[in-house]
């Protein structure tokens, strides 16, 4: 070969040298991702509510009296235990106190009389049987028979006629006791006072009719709470009462709690026009679980619909519009876009019927610029 074909052969070389250099210095950095491992697991198809749902006790009184009056006893304060039958909240009440004694008193005078008037009876309707006998043989008259016999009866009347005032008495007894009743409030249930509004000496009034007024006494049974939370209209026709679901407070991190759902609300609430809800009822499967709770605590309820165990699954923020996900090649360090048979899925995860192999990877980061078929990644190590 001669000297100006070496030359020639040379400066081609250099060319290209220089040209796949340049190609190689320009291309793409590889974009840094974040990768997850198709594994097997459950995944379930949930509904959850829209908006936050509360922490409710399964019973709670707000009591408040039935007639004004001023404070005169007020044995309990915020959060206070109380037993079933104990008195919360007294009304001044001296003189329905008195009109109760005065009517203990009628009925003991009544029970006083109606023993006596029935003694005599009885001492009269022997007297007319012993004369009765008299007579029979011969050793009394007619008149003294009669006239014992009358008494008799008419003492038998005064009897009956004592023992129906005894009734009467133990009635207005039970007028007044009704009457003094009304001036204190007891407790309908055992449980904690939430609040007490009113103090020692003060007047309290009813709530006129179709005013609400804060109530004297609010009481909670801690002892049985349950979650209500609403769920969209468009999921509410899925879920049944019975069915399995899972417990979450705010109050309580990541802690989820068994629940199942025991009624779902019979109607439609439209109070926000363009979000209509059905209120659902979740109660804790373990009396246990809410021991430390309180009610009004912020809640979230998912609703179990259906379940599908140790299938292929990958996390659902994995994937693309369209049922496609960016597979990785761990050879040439590039990802290639696939589509895939997804089956049941949730916010977590989503299952793969068909398309994806266990064990293979894929880009979890789908959000990061510079992704799409071919692309070259490496490993974010920063995450």
């Amino acid at each position: 070969m001669s000297s100006r074909k070496r030359l020639l052969v040379t400066i081609i070389i250099i060319v290209i040298g220089v040209t796949s250099s340049i190609v190689w210095l320009k291309r793409p950095k590889p974009i840094a991702v974040l990768l997850t491992t198709v594994e097997l697991g459950p995944v379930e198809r949930t509904v959850t509510n829209t908006r936050a749902g509360t922490l409710k006790a399964c019973r709670r009184a707000k009591l408040s009296p039935s007639i004004g009056g001023q404070i005169s006893s007020l044995p309990v304060r915020d959060g206070d235990t109380v037993k079933s039958g104990q008195v919360l909240f007294e009304i001044w009440n001296d003189d329905l106190t008195a009109q109760m004694q005065l009517a203990k008193s009628e009925l003991q005078a009544s029970k006083a009389r109606a023993k006596e008037a029935c003694v005599l009876a009885d001492v009269a309707q022997r007297e007319a049987k012993r004369l009765t006998q008299l007579r029979k043989k011969g050793l009394t008259s007619d008149e003294k028979v009669d006239q014992a016999v009358g008494l008799a009866k008419s003492k038998n009347a005064v009897c009956d006629a004592t023992r129906s005032m005894i009734k009467v008495s133990e009635s207005r007894v039970a007028v007044a006791q009704a009457a003094l009743d009304r001036t204190r409030l007891t407790a309908p249930f055992d449980g904690a006072i939430a609040e007490v509004n009113g103090e020692l000496g003060e007047y309290v009034t009813p709530s006129p009719v179709g005013v609400a007024t804060p109530p004297a006494i609010d009481l909670i049974d801690n002892s049985c709470l349950y979650v209500a939370a609403p769920i969209d209209e468009v999921d509410a026709p899925e879920i049944k009462a019975g069915m399995v679901a899972r417990i979450s407070l705010d109050a309580f991190g990541k802690e989820f709690f068994k629940g199942k759902v025991r009624r779902v609300a019979p109607y439609v609430l439209d109070i926000e026009k363009q979000a209509r809800t059905v209120d659902i009822e979740v109660d804790f499967l373990s009396e246990k679980d809410n021991a430390n709770m309180l009610p009004g605590y912020t809640a979230d309820v998912e609703v179990i619909i259906d379940a599908h165990n140790e299938v292929m699954r990958i996390p659902s923020e994995a994937l693309l519009e369209g049922n496609r996900v960016y597979l990785y090649d761990a050879d040439s360090q590039t990802i290639s876009e696939l589509e895939l048979t997804s089956g049941l899925s949730n916010w977590q995860y989503t299952e793969v019927k068909s398309g994806l192999e266990k064990g293979q990877q894929i880009v979890l980061s789908i959000d990061r610029d510079g992704l799409g078929d071919g692309a070259r990644v490496k490993l974010d190590k920063s995450e």
